[in-house]
């Protein structure tokens, strides 16, 4: 119900407004105390016609919606796709404005006839492809884990008898919003209100309505109590209505939120409409914006499924234990957000139930718990069995142990991908071109330098960029033994360290989906944007650019590949040979390098590589034009091709089991917002 700087009628006006046009409205007259004639229930007759006239300054000037979405919307940092809610939504001034541009999943809902009805004529009138449903915010007619996004806008909560029927709209909220889903409401400052408030006003609507008002707190000052009385210069009183709103501070409103369970509460200033009309703002005069974050595990939904559903497991890595990989050794709330992001889109892919696993002490036995009862696993656990890198190949060994078909590259392959200088070895045999380079051994106090500078110092084992800094890439002997002593300090990396010539050409990097030779997808080929890097900064995307955020490196940006036909043929067909010379299955990433005659050299191969929402893969996905469950899709109907399953094409039932420990996320990471 979008406004209310004035709002609300009485049963006795309710039934006189029946009478005819042509007779004066009755009115009470005097009253010593307002709050005895409200209506418990005032908002089921106020918001007609008359609101919109009492209220047009503010809920009907398109040049203030306008400005209200360009504010929420920055808020929020929305994107096109979330699915949004835009609640209490009155005649649809949010929703529509939202459809104009672009969003293509916005649904209003209010409980007023007469608005909802206007909602839908103004969408008709403009071929805009968007829902109004009628309906009570307390008991919202959707399913559990439905909206990315709840706006709650225009000083459209508070309205009801007590606390806890707000209590029951949040709690509603919490529960139609996905996991990270986010809550932005505008609702009337409290304290500014009672001690601003107008106790008597008026003003005109237009040449012939005007508006007479009297105000006042409740008896419990929680409330602002205000009768309207609508005049027309021919008719005289035309209306005689009495509402009542409570009034929300910044303490109140959060604590309501924390009860119902909403993370990361944060206020963002005030809104304050630019009315043309000006007179009297009302409720509407200055507002807080107050957003929260849903934290909470997928609500499981059990349904009869229409038709043959495949039963799949996913396994990730376990947040309870230390990640060895990660700055502070843990799972953090990137990592926690990136599992969800992961979940959300599973649950849009059409054919699945799915069930989670991530406890590794009980993960052998849930495994074989499920042998004969699902079709197979997708294997997430890029982290390695117990968060250890170096057991990356033990889930899919453990798999096949156990007989259950899986997703992605076997023990051997990953096996021989994780050492770097094995994999240059095969690439040299097969004639691909790798960088100039020599090996240290731990136990090594001298040795020979057969490259020339600059050079880069990599660990021999390991993904994720691990110990790969800018400190990395050397230009003299004394940087050279920096950059290898921080490998084995910093980072504690005792096993042997991989010494290369440094680049200087496009730093490039290959996806592709499927199982060569005949049945597979390249991706298109991204290139690191090294622009925004101050000049005396080695181009390079390491550690740096994945795990610290205030880094210079953390905002590098993948771009398209800019290269000659040639050498773009040249990198897929090595890809192609490599992906089958080391038995890489469903999906695989490849890390190139130019150098200086622009000839594409080998970094290293990544079998089952970063599957998150932001990562390098998806990078090159959405240049395809695919979303991020496309994505996921196509990996899957990559697997169930090569294990000979039928591919998916149902209508999903979003049927979910969660196995595995509940993922207790504390903050929301910065880049949450554009997932």
């Amino acid at each position: 119900m979008n406004g209310m700087k004035s709002l609300d009628v009485s049963p006795q006006n309710g039934r006189n407004r029946k009478k005819s046009k042509k007779q004066h409205i009755r009115t009470l007259g005097p009253v010593s105390d307002l709050e005895m004639y409200v209506n418990p229930e005032w908002w089921r007759q106020i918001f007609n016609s008359f609101y919109l006239k009492t209220d047009g300054d503010v809920v009907d000037d398109i040049n203030i919606t306008r400005q209200e979405i360009n504010q929420f919307s920055e808020i929020l940092r929305l994107s096109q796709d979330d699915r949004i809610l835009d609640l209490c939504c009155g005649q649809g001034r949010h929703t529509l404005e939202m459809t104009r541009r672009g969003f293509k999943y916005v649904e209003g809902l209010d409980r007023s006839h007469y608005l909802i009805q206007r909602a839908r004529s103004n969408a008709k009138k403009e071929g805009l492809d968007v829902k109004f449903k009628e309906g009570d915010a307390r008991k919202l007619p959707y399913p559990a884990d439905t909206f990315d996004v709840v706006m709650i806008m225009g000083n459209s909560f508070g309205y009801f008898e007590t606390v806890n029927d707000d209590l029951r709209v949040l709690s509603e909220v919490f529960r139609v919003l996905k996991p990270w889903g986010r809550l932005l409401i505008d609702v009337a400052d409290g304290e500014h209100i009672k001690t601003h408030f107008k106790p008597h006003s008026w003003e005109w609507i237009d040449k012939t309505y005007f508006v007479c008002r009297e105000r006042s707190l409740s008896h419990d000052r929680m409330r602002l109590i205000s009768r309207e009385l609508i005049n027309n210069i021919n008719k005289g009183v035309i209306a005689d209505q009495f509402y009542a709103e409570r009034l929300y501070t910044h303490e109140s409103i959060t604590g309501l939120l924390k009860e119902t369970k909403f993370n990361d509460i944060q206020f963002h200033g005030v809104v304050s409409p630019d009315s043309q009309r000006n007179q009297d703002l009302g409720m509407m005069e200055q507002r807080l914006i107050v957003t929260g974050i849903v934290r909470k595990e997928w609500t499981a939904v059990r349904r009869k499924p229409k038709e043959a559903v495949k039963n799949v497991a996913v396994v990730f890595g376990d947040p309870n234990k230390p990640d060895m990989l990660k700055p502070s050794s843990v799972f953090d709330d990137d990592d926690f957000y990136t599992v969800d992001q992961s979940k959300n889109a599973l649950h849009e892919l059409p054919g699945y139930k799915w069930i989670f696993l991530n406890n590794h002490d009980t993960l052998f036995y849930d495994l074989a718990k499920l042998v004969g009862k699902i079709d197979y696993i997708f294997n997430l656990c890029d982290e390695g069995f117990g968060n250890d890198p170096r057991k990356e190949l033990h889930i899919p060994s453990i798999l096949e142990m156990l007989g259950i078909p899986y997703s992605g590259s076997g023990p051997q392959c990953l096996a021989f991908c994780y050492d770097k200088s094995l994999v240059r070895g095969i690439a040299k045999e097969m004639d691909i071109p790798v960088p100039e380079a020599f090996f240290i051994k731990p136990e090594d106090m001298t040795f020979e330098l057969p490259i020339n500078f600059p050079a880069i110092i990599k660990p021999n084992f390991g993904d994720s960029s691990f110990g790969i800094t800018q400190k990395s890439v050397a230009n003299t002997l004394d940087e050279l033994l920096i950059g290898i002593s921080e490998i084995r300090e910093k980072f504690g990396y005792d096993k042997p360290v991989l010494v290369e010539e440094f680049l200087i050409g496009k730093d490039l990097s290959v996806g592709i989906i499927g199982n060569s030779p005949n049945d597979y997808r390249v991706l298109p080929i991204v290139q690191e944007d090294y622009s925004i890097l101050p000049e005396e900064l080695p181009k390079i995307s390491g550690y740096e650019a994945k795990w610290l955020p205030d880094s210079p490196y953390w905002n590098l940006q993948s771009i398209p590949a800019d290269l000659p036909d040639d050498t773009e043929k040249m990198l897929i067909e090595y890809c192609v040979k490599l992906s089958e010379r080391l038995e890489c299955r469903d999906y695989t990433r490849f890390d190139w390098r130019l150098d200086a005659n622009g000839i594409p050299r080998l970094l290293e191969v990544n079998p089952n590589p970063g599957w998150c929402w932001d990562g390098h893969l998806m990078k090159m996905a959405k240049i395809a034009g695919m979303s991020y469950p496309e994505l996921l899709q196509e990996i899957l109907h990559a697997a169930e091709k090569r294990l000979g399953l039928p591919v998916n094409d149902i209508v999903n039932e979003k049927v979910i089991d969660d196995a595995g420990s509940v993922f207790n996320a504390r903050k929301i990471p910065e880049k949450a917002y554009t997932g």
